[in-house]
């Protein structure tokens, strides 16, 4: 098994774990510690393992973490349609 492979897991059980952790802002720092280490695991997996490994990982991640990704689907929406 390659590095890139094991470092994305890693990340899994550590976003896990956190998950299950009390928090007082709702997990949101740790979703942005998570979101900022997670990017460059992510390039290094689609670097080593080709893009369809790199989607299925970026879609794993999408699914723990997906609180700030519907959070920027809707700021995105707001953008383009010009509606508040």
């Amino acid at each position: 098994m390659s590095y890139s492979i094991i470092f994305a897991c890693a990340w899994a059980i550590v976003a896990n774990v956190i998950a299950m952790l009390p928090t007082k802002d709702a997990h949101w720092t740790s979703a942005y510690i998570l979101i900022a280490v997670g990017i460059p695991i992510l390039g290094y997996v689609t670097w080593q393992h080709g893009p369809w490994l790199g989607l299925m990982v970026l879609f794993a991640g999408m699914s723990l973490l997906r609180w700030p990704v519907i959070y920027l689907w809707r700021w995105v929406q707001r953008s383009v349609t010009g509606g508040s």
